[in-house]
This record gives structure tokens, sequence and C-alpha cells, in this order.
């Protein structure tokens, strides 16, 4: 390690910027570096380090909350790293997946939070409320449970997160159709009540998976453009979301 690198705390990766937020450049000893050999590298110019650290225009932090079990890290992994697997363990405290993706022409880098939905871990997760710019509300269609308990994620929301905070409800596991427990009207009718966005998805599938991820993206985009007086956009089409002929469906 180069004798004037800092040492940085675990904590300091995780700052998130705001979307008119200079980012820093990089310190001095970065830009001349020694070979394995012990030679000296050509120089690197601030600039080019910059575009090298920053291959994004915006960086949006979205968080998933609910109960245990209904999908958030198969969600998180379909939409990541486009798989499956049925066998995940019961996640402990904090993860994420980050993925770049391109909306109205800018490139969002989207850093995605798994969380605990057991109680005994709520102590942990809502550290991470703070900062956050969307939040997906995640319940089990086949569990009844899962979605009478978003009413205390919402509340939950309120409590801890930034006021103005975008959300989504989304309901998983509509592949499961024969063990629906949670009527797709009821869901539609919570969603219209809090002003929200509301999909049906199948981490298993995939159905809507893409679309509910990226259409929070874009409307945290369009939020925080109108916010800084840079768009004069309409609101968001959502036709040519729905093109699945499944039962799974967005509102």
């Amino acid at each position: 390690m180069h004798p004037d690198a800092p040492c940085y705390c675990l904590l300091d990766l995780f700052v998130i910027p705001t979307l008119n937020q200079q980012i820093p450049g990089p310190p001095a000893w970065l830009y001349s570096c020694s070979s394995p050999t012990g030679g000296r590298k050509k120089k690197e110019t601030p600039s080019r380090i910059r575009d090298m650290a920053k291959s994004y225009d915006h960086l949006f932090k979205l968080l998933l909350i609910g109960d245990s079990g209904v999908g958030k890290t198969c969600l998180i992994i379909r939409f990541a790293e486009d798989n499956f697997s049925g066998t995940y363990i019961s996640t402990i405290g904090i993860d994420f997946k980050i993925r770049t993706v391109e909306i109205e022409g800018k490139r969002i880098k989207l850093q995605v939070w798994d969380t605990a939905g057991q109680e005994r871990f709520k102590t942990i997760t809502t550290a991470y409320y703070r900062g956050a710019m969307g939040i997906i509300l995640v319940y089990d269609i086949t569990d009844d449970k899962s979605f009478e308990n978003i009413q205390n994620w919402m509340k939950s929301i309120k409590e801890n997160a930034s006021a103005g905070v975008e959300r989504l409800l989304l309901g998983n596991k509509c592949d499961m159709e024969a063990k629906r427990k949670v009527p797709r009207d009821r869901a539609e009718k919570l969603s219209k009540e809090h002003g929200i966005r509301f999909f049906e998805t199948s981490a298993k599938s995939s159905l809507n998976v893409e679309e509910a991820f990226t259409t929070l993206a874009r409307d945290i985009l369009l939020k925080s453009s109108k916010k800084s007086g840079q768009s004069n956009k309409g609101p968001l089409d959502l036709k040519g979301l729905q093109k699945s002929s499944s039962k799974c469906a967005l509102v």
C-alpha cells in the first residue's frame, strides 16, 4: 500500500451523494502508483480517474422491506443478476446488490438494499431507512399475514424514512395463483389509499420484476429533476409496461 494511502471505515463506502452533490476527486497518491515490479506507471490525469470512478449520472439507494419469507432476496437477485433459486435462507441483517440501468438517457446506478424482516433485526434495518430514495414494500400473495403487516411497514417508513420518499407496493409469488390468499383488488385498494404504485411480481418467472424496479427509479429521477428545475417532462406512461397476459398486474 502507498504510504500516503488513507484507511477507510467500512461505513465510508456507503455514503450516498445527493442528486447535485459534487463527488470529490481522488487523492493525489492515486495519480501515480508503483507497478508490481517496482517501476513507475504512467501518471493518470485527475479527469481520467474521475471518469473511471463515476460511470453513472445518478446513484439511487432503494430499500426492500416486508415480512421474512416474502421473497425480497429472490427479487433482488432476479433484478440484479437475472437468477433465481428457491433455497435462499432468511437474510440476517443487511445486504445489497448494484445494477446500473439507463432511464431518460441517464445512467442510473441502483444500490438495492435487502433487509431482515424479522422483528429482532428491525433495529438494524431502521438506520438504513435514512438516505433511501425509494422503498419497495413486499408481501406474499399466498400469505395474508404478510399483507396485513404492510400497514405496520408503512408506519415504520413514516417514522424513519425521509419525507417524500418514493414508495411502491409489490405482491410477490404471483406464479402461485392456486395458493393465493390476498385478492388483487384488495392490494389495489391499499395502494390507492396511500397514493403509490402497485405491482404483482414473480421472482421465479421474472414477471414484472424489471418493470417494478425501473418504474420506481424513473419516478425518483423525475421527482429529483423537477425539484432541481431540470425537467418539464410529463407523468410517466406505463402503457408500454403492461405487456403481460398473466393475471399478475400492475397499477
